[in-house]
């Protein structure tokens, strides 16, 4: 867990209550240290630069990567030009002297895309995020393929939600509740319930935006998304089939939103 604040007591406790590994912070208050210190293998960081990601965030610094052959990749980080919700480029193309725009997306929308786009810096491709309300829904990353990455953001997603359910309802988890399942025929009962209502919700989705931190070279990608109650995409854009994709969106009901980043967001 990262804060951009000093970290207080209530935060401690909070924190001290759920299981974390890390806290990093650019300041803690006394107790609530002290309060930390007791839960057992935390690590607890203190960096003062996390005030400063603001500024930052502008100026990149040298990235150094290891070869097994002993080499090294030297590059520059990657920079941010999306930095506010009117850094997006309007989703616009050509085909055959036809023009596709998409629609543009509202302030809430842009604001979670904004966010979405930030948090797809730091993600591995090849990857596409989802957030709803300045919240990570889903992450599907890892795969070679733009589907791929949207089946895979979208099955996870389900398991949380399906966990979710269980942990709250019968206090015990997915898996927990799968393995009772098995011999339990009330456990099985819950289960296929829980799966029922998992299916209904679309893994608690509907309603997020998307980011890509690639173009989709199809549509089906976003028809994909689109599925799943997606109400705005971000993409880099660039593909010759934009305006496939733009159209995908365009024919959504209700009509989905897009932009462009006009840059690639590529981590390996």
């Amino acid at each position: 867990m990262v804060v951009n604040r000093k970290l207080d007591l209530a935060t401690a406790e909070l924190i001290n209550s759920v299981y974390f590994e890390v806290v990093a912070a650019p300041e803690f208050d006394a107790d609530a240290l002290a309060v930390l210190k007791k839960k057992k293998n935390l690590r607890i960081l203190e960096i003062p630069g996390i005030t400063e990601l603001e500024s930052l965030s502008r100026t990149p610094f040298l990235d150094i990567k290891s070869l097994s052959d002993g080499g090294m990749v030297l590059q520059f980080s990657f920079r941010n030009a999306i930095l506010a919700a009117d850094d997006f480029i309007p989703a616009e193309a050509e085909k055959d002297g036809n023009a596709f725009v998409a629609r543009a997306p509202s302030r809430q929308e842009a604001d979670d895309l904004l966010f979405a786009w930030a948090v797809e810096a730091g993600v591995t491709s090849n990857s596409v995020i989802f957030v709803r309300n300045g919240v990570t829904t889903a992450i599907g990353t890892g795969e070679q393929d733009r589907v791929g990455c949207v089946l895979l953001a979208v099955t996870k997603a389900y398991i949380k939600y399906a966990d979710l359910l269980s942990s709250k309802e019968l206090g015990m988890s997915l898996f927990e509740l799968k393995l009772k399942a098995i011999k339990d025929p009330e456990m099985k009962a819950k289960l296929a319930d829980i799966d029922k209502r998992t299916e209904e919700a679309r893994g608690g989705l509907p309603g997020s935006v998307a980011v890509s931190d690639g173009f989709f070279p199809f549509r089906d990608g976003v028809d994909l998304c689109i599925d799943q109650g997606v109400t705005a995409i971000a993409q880099p854009g660039g593909s010759i089939r934009d305006h496939e994709v733009i159209q995908a969106v365009n024919e959504a009901e209700p009509q989905v939103a897009m932009v462009f980043t006009g840059q690639r967001s590529f981590k390996h």
